[in-house]
């Protein structure tokens, strides 16, 4: 047999001793032997080192498509192919043997192919590449490295151009940057469906970074943009972005003066027309005609008489009429003014809304994050404190908000959708504690609307309340879900139902695209038309590592005709926005100047990406069978999603048999694989016939099957077997893991898990005027009025900015009307259920200013 020489015989030759070797052996080689990748030479090129005619080159795999790599060389004995510093295999190569008619060398050509599973196994870890190496007598000779990448395309574009209205001549900037792709994505514009040229049109200009820069405006260039990438993979269209050319009038000369009339005047006039407004562009500013007294010597002779007299006579009449009108309806307005502020105004409001809280915040569990326990009570607790008043039993306002005017038994709200009132014609709230029978008809009432069919019908998960221009908060409870109306975010004289709710998946779909995921539960608020005078805060969990230089988070929101669109890419807020977010670790707090339905939604921008997986175990609470199940949810790691969860295996009868563990799972395209081990085999197997069970990564990222899991189902080999040990991982392949030691009794277990996970939320769901913060209103008067003021030693809003570590939103603060007022909106929001009036006190002390620092306020002053 012949001795095949080649880079799977381990040992080094010398040129000579490889022909010596080649010669001893009486090696041949047939023209029919397609497996063997070496040959003789003729004696006369035997001391010739081999040359590539052909070298690989670079190549893209296209879906799952194989590539085939091709090296040709001169003369040669062998070519075999190493790919990532392995060898190929010889029978992976394809040879071809011919001889070059100018020269007649033997020419030696080799394939191979490249499949994509090939590449994926180093996918993340290194690129790809092979390289031939091909050997003669005299020695070896490396070809180039060719590296072969899996061609991809991104769905979404990065940026997409936004229509705007522009002025005739005006320079024109159409932003695009192409989705994320391998090769890179080349760029091209069409207007109306057709490619812009422009070579052929020189008004336009295609930036180095892939914008459109329109020069000069002109009313042709009125149309649809629409950016469009494209590698080998696919080709990919932006959103279109309209474009309209508006023409702003401008006037014309004014005619001559008219000859002097009988009222002793003469006019002029000039038109609109140079040029005519057109595409929606303004109409001309000033005055069209223009009027003039004429001389006396101008004005024709006329004579007065009975006619004149019956003229001013009239006049007079007609002016005395229209004062006495203006009268009654001052006084009528005055009088209605007075009954609203009277009804809103009630002392009840004042005296029971600066109490003491005596909200009792709720306990953490074990695995409580601990950012979300209560801190320790300071020294100086004693700094915002006021007197409480004894005679008063609640701590939120009881009573109707309704004006006495309202004869109709409805509000008047012009600016967004109506909801009626209570079937008993008012809005009481009693301690903040909603009756379930009313909230059930409350939530019923809102999804018969024409806006709100969305709604789920789910009291469990929706609060409401009635509030005015003291403000107050709205909590769904376990869920981390709440909405903060601070005092003066709803307008004096306006009185408004709101709602809070968190949709369940199944009822609210949210299209996700590509690689897109959902971060947050889908949160709505309203009625969506209410008129905001300041931003109220939305509160609520997310699920991602809260490093932006990972993410691209967009807040998506739902409009009136369904459609979610894209109001704030976070970390790029504008203060002119109605849109700003405070990202915390694991939550996100939302000033919004319009209520709605909002989500966030995250695109990774590379694979260290990471979304955070709460991993929960239950079993059956009960077992008479030998059969015995352990269900692992792998779901995304919100509040939200961990109580409905629970909800349903208490429904199911299962209990929670572990402490719920975090895995980071991150965008590396790998599953996430979950086994079973190290049970007794005496006394336990399992049923799954294979080692390990896997969920698809794109099952997990995209974040829209809300209870993903996996059930172990094991058999006890007895029914006097109760207990169970056994070791359960969770890890993602290429990834993190996380591990569960299980040991416990199936027939009983003395753990009061459930309660010990779920943290109970005894807080009221809904708190109206000053009992629903922390801060008594006429203290935080007197904040406002003593840092909203700039100080050159720094001791103002920027300064409790800085000492509440929130100085990342200086130019936010600065630019509403009284920036301390929004800073203490936000540490309501984040201190409401810990209670931690202590910091603030504190940090009052630290800024040092003795207006500002204690505000001991009596009963009287409240």
């Amino acid at each position: 047999m012949p001795l095949l020489l080649g880079p799977f015989v381990r040992c080094r030759l010398s040129a000579t001793l490889l022909a010596l070797w080649l010669v001893l052996s009486g090696f041949t080689c047939t023209g029919g032997s397609e497996h063997a990748a070496t040959a003789t030479l003729p004696a006369a090129f035997s001391d010739l080192l081999p040359h590539f005619l052909v070298e690989p080159e670079d190549e893209y795999i296209v879906k799952n498509k194989p590539v085939t790599l091709t090296c040709r060389s001169t003369p040669a004995t062998q070519i075999y192919f190493k790919c990532n510093g392995e060898w190929v295999h010889q029978d992976d190569h394809l040879i071809e043997r011919t001889v070059d008619p100018a020269t007649a060398l033997p020419v030696m050509q080799v394939t191979i192919e490249i499949t994509r599973q090939q590449v994926e196994k180093i996918f993340g870890l290194d690129e790809y590449w092979c390289q031939c190496v091909a050997w003669s007598t005299t020695g070896t000779q490396k070809s180039q490295k060719a590296y072969i990448r899996i061609a991809y395309l991104r769905k979404n574009f990065e940026e997409e151009p936004q229509g705007k209205e522009v002025a005739l001549d005006q320079e024109v900037l159409l932003r695009c940057h192409p989705p994320e792709g391998v090769p890179q994505a080349e760029v091209e514009w069409q207007r109306n469906e057709d490619v812009i040229d422009p070579a052929s049109d020189p008004n336009f200009v295609i930036t180095p970074d892939h914008n459109l820069v329109i020069k000069k405006a002109r009313l042709a260039d009125t149309g649809n943009y629409t950016c469009v990438a494209k590698n080998i993979v696919a080709r990919r269209k932006s959103t279109s972005a309209a474009i309209l050319v508006y023409v702003d009038g401008g006037w014309s000369e004014w005619s001559k003066w008219s000859a002097c009339g009988a009222d002793c005047s003469m006019w002029r006039s000039r038109e609109c027309t140079q040029p005519s407004p057109g595409t929606g562009g303004k109409d001309c500013q000033g005055l069209d005609l223009q009027s003039l007294n004429c001389t006396s010597e101008q004005c024709p002779q006329t004579v007065s008489g009975a006619e004149d007299v019956a003229l001013y006579v009239g006049m007079v009449a007609v002016a005395l009429c229209l004062t006495l009108l203006l009268i009654v309806v001052v006084l009528v307005y005055r009088r209605k003014k007075e009954g609203l502020d009277a009804d809103v105004a009630d002392s009840s409001i004042l005296t029971t809304g600066f109490q003491p809280m005596g909200i009792k915040p709720s306990k953490p569990g074990v695995w409580a994050p601990r950012s979300r326990r209560p801190p320790p009570h300071s020294k100086n607790s004693h700094l915002l404190t006021i007197q409480p008043d004894l005679t008063t039993t609640t701590t939120s306002y009881q009573g109707t908000l309704r004006s006495r005017h309202d004869a109709t038994g409805k509000f008047s709200m012009t600016n967004g959708p109506l909801l009626d009132p209570l079937p008993n014609g008012s809005h009481t709230l009693h301690n903040g504690k909603l009756n379930s029978d009313a909230a059930a008809e409350f939530v019923s009432r809102l999804s018969t609307q024409s806006y709100f069919k969305t709604l789920p019908r789910d009291v469990a998960n929706t609060s409401y309340g009635t509030f005015n221009f003291l403000g107050g908060r709205l909590t769904i409870p376990n869920t981390g879900i709440s909405l903060l109306i601070p005092p003066e975010a709803i307008p004096r004289g306006k009185i408004y139902e709101i709602y809070l709710t968190v949709q369940r998946k199944e009822d609210l779909r949210l299209p996700v695209a590509g690689c897109q995921t959902l971060l947050s539960p889908i949160v709505s608020c309203g009625p969506p038309g209410v008129v905001l005078s300041r931003p109220v805060i939305l509160s609520m969990d997310h699920c991602f590592d809260a490093c932006l230089d990972n993410w691209a988070v967009r807040l998506k929101k739902q409009n009136y005709e369904g459609a979610w669109e894209d109001v704030l890419l976070m970390g790029e807020e504008l203060v002119s926005d109605p849109y700003y977010c405070q990202l915390e670790a694991e939550t996100c707090r939302l000033f919004s100047e319009q209520l709605g339905t909002f989500a966030l939604v995250g695109e990774s921008l590379h694979m260290g990406a990471a979304k955070r997986l709460r991993l929960v175990l239950f079993s059956d609470a009960y077992c008479s069978t030998l059969e015995y199940n352990i269900r692992v949810y792998c779901m995304d790691d919100t509040q939200d999603v961990f109580k409905e969860v629970m909800q349903m295996e208490r429904q199911l009868g299962g209990r929670l048999i572990d402490e719920p563990h975090v895995l980071l799972f991150k965008d590396s395209y790998h599953n996430l694989r979950l086994s079973i081990h190290d049970m007794p085999q005496a006394h336990w197997r399992s049923k799954l016939l294979a080692g390990y069970q896997e969920i698809p990564f794109y099952h997990i990222w995209n974040g829209s099957q809300r209870y993903l899991h996996c059930t172990f189902t094991l058999e006890r080999l007895s029914l006097s077997t109760c207990e169970l040990t056994c070791q359960l991982c969770v890890w993602q392949v290429e990834g993190e893991g996380q591990s569960f030691s299980l040991d416990f009794n199936i027939a009983k277990d003395t753990r009061a898990l459930d309660s010990e996970f779920l943290l109970m939320d005894s807080n009221a769901t809904a708190l109206a005027g000053p009992s629903a913060f922390q801060i008594p209103y006429l203290i935080r008067q007197k904040i406002c009025s003593s840092l909203d003021a700039p100080c050159p030693n720094g001791a103002d809003w920027r300064m409790l900015a800085q000492r509440l570590k929130l100085e990342r939103h200086m130019s936010f603060f600065a630019s509403k009307a009284s920036p301390t007022s929004v800073i203490l909106d936000l540490w309501e929001a984040q201190h409401f259920h810990s209670g931690n009036i202590n910091q603030l006190a504190t940090v009052m002390a630290d800024i040092g200013k003795q207006e500002a620092m204690i505000f001991l306020v009596s009963d009287g002053e409240c």
